[in-house]
């Protein structure tokens, strides 16, 4: 068994050696997220400085394996470099993990790479949530929720977004919410297996991920197929007209209308109550409906404007 969060040594000043790239040992090279774009600028950067900051990983035995500093080690690769700067983080994995997470907004680990770690704290190196959590100095809830996204990816859609085929943020932020409902992760590794690769904008895999989880079958089906410049043309016009013949503008002023009917009925109600009584209270709100009063009668008079073109002629 590796060694738990109690037996990982205090923090020193690492060593930096040279080290031959063919001495490096890239097992977690899965764990990290590749970015060509960045990666294409960093070669140019190296090409021209050489490595400014030395690969991190760990020393067991005779082997070095890298836990940072992929990108760097691809760009040396390139530029036929024979040795790469390198500093220890430790003996075992285990140790060099922690640190790493521990310092993961300086080393700029993305949320997905922390949960591969974190994954691999648990699966490889037998340590629990709770050791986990204590040997990071995070909640439980913290742990928890970094294993909660790995075991919701299947390995397909986990290749798709560590290789950059698909970006992260669309699908934390658009397609994760479908893996919770049944069947809900094998429709989202279809998606994800259709559209990867194909430079698209957030906006746009959020309308497919529209059409594609609560559109029509045939819709469905040709992104499915990959066939995605017709779905998204139709969608794009879809959004454009909307559903209820209002453009995306007029939708826009809709919800305002709405919001400011809601807020002067709650204004309304809640104005002669006793406990709005504090002083800070009754400082904050002299400016603020001061400015609203300087502005009433020209918001009335847009409002009154808005109601009579809406009247029939």
């Amino acid at each position: 068994m590796r060694p738990g969060p109690m037996n990982i040594p205090l923090e020193a000043s690492p060593a930096q050696n040279d080290v031959e790239l063919s001495y490096l040992d890239l097992r977690y090279d899965s764990c990290r997220m590749k970015a060509a774009a960045f990666e294409e600028r960093l070669l140019g950067s190296i090409a021209e400085r050489g490595i400014e900051e030395p690969l991190e990983g760990v020393e067991v035995g005779e082997k070095k394996i890298l836990l940072n500093g992929f990108k760097r080690y691809r760009c040396a690769r390139k530029l036929r470099l024979g040795a790469v700067p390198f500093v220890s983080m430790g003996e075992d994995a285990a140790t060099g993990i922690v640190r790493l997470l521990k310092h993961s907004n300086a080393q700029g680990l993305k949320i997905l790479e922390q949960a591969a770690f974190i994954d691999e704290l648990k699966s490889a190196c037998n340590m629990t949530v709770a050791q986990i959590a204590e040997a990071l100095s995070r909640s439980k809830a913290w742990v928890s929720l970094r294993l909660g996204l790995f075991s919701q990816m299947s390995a397909a859609v986990r290749q798709k977004l560590f290789a950059g085929d698909f970006p992260a943020r669309s699908y934390l932020y658009t397609l994760r919410p479908f893996t919770r409902v049944n069947g809900g992760a094998k429709a989202v590794e279809e998606f994800v297996t259709a559209v990867s690769g194909q430079d698209l904008s957030g906006r746009e895999i959020a309308r497919l991920a529209q059409g594609f989880f609560h559109g029509e079958a045939a819709l469905r089906a040709e992104i499915a197929r990959g066939n995605l410049a017709l779905p998204l043309e139709r969608m794009k016009l879809e959004s454009a007209n909307g559903a209820d013949g209002c453009s995306e503008f007029e939708r826009g002023m809709l919800r305002d209308l709405e919001v400011a009917g809601k807020a002067m009925l709650r204004v309304r109600a809640k104005s002669d109550d006793a406990r709005l009584a504090s002083g800070p209270f009754r400082a904050q709100a002299d400016l603020l409906t001061e400015g609203i009063l300087s502005r009433a009668s020209e918001f009335v008079a847009a409002v009154r404007r808005l109601h009579d073109r809406g009247r029939p002629a």
